[in-house]
């Protein structure tokens, strides 16, 4: 919970990264067997092992690995080189929509006629004169 005195974008909670050397060093190797891979994809296809039907699911499968290999890399980086921040954030009520604004929230009169008219095309076109 956010203190009182907290305002919003204010950092709440700051946890410094690990930065780990091991961790580094897997994503050096990580990052040599993708372009490994990505070098084996780019040569099946520059050599037409797609027109076979076992060399293209081959190619499927070097192209899943870079992936599968990709989301390792990030995965590393995120979780030890990215720091731990929580920002305090304004919550909304659950029933307030997106184009209210605090000034609005209680709604508005019809009882001037000349701005009767605004207030409709407001309701009907939400981003009109924004």
């Amino acid at each position: 919970m956010s203190s009182s005195e907290s305002s919003y974008g204010d950092i709440h909670r700051y946890e410094p990264a690990r930065e780990s050397t091991p961790a580094a060093i897997a994503i050096v190797l990580l990052t040599i067997i993708e372009v490994v891979f990505v070098f084996l994809f780019v040569y099946g296809l520059m050599f037409g092992w797609a027109t076979t039907e076992f060399g293209n699911m081959f190619l499927g499968g070097l192209l899943a690995l870079v992936f599968i290999d990709l989301a390792f890399v990030l995965a590393l980086y995120r979780k030890e080189f990215l720091p731990d921040v929580m920002v305090v954030k304004k919550r909304r009520r659950k029933w307030e929509d997106l184009y209210v604004r605090e000034e609005d929230v209680e709604g508005e009169s019809f009882a001037d006629p000349e701005d009767a008219w605004e207030t409709i095309k407001r309701a009907v076109y939400p981003y009109y004169k924004r």
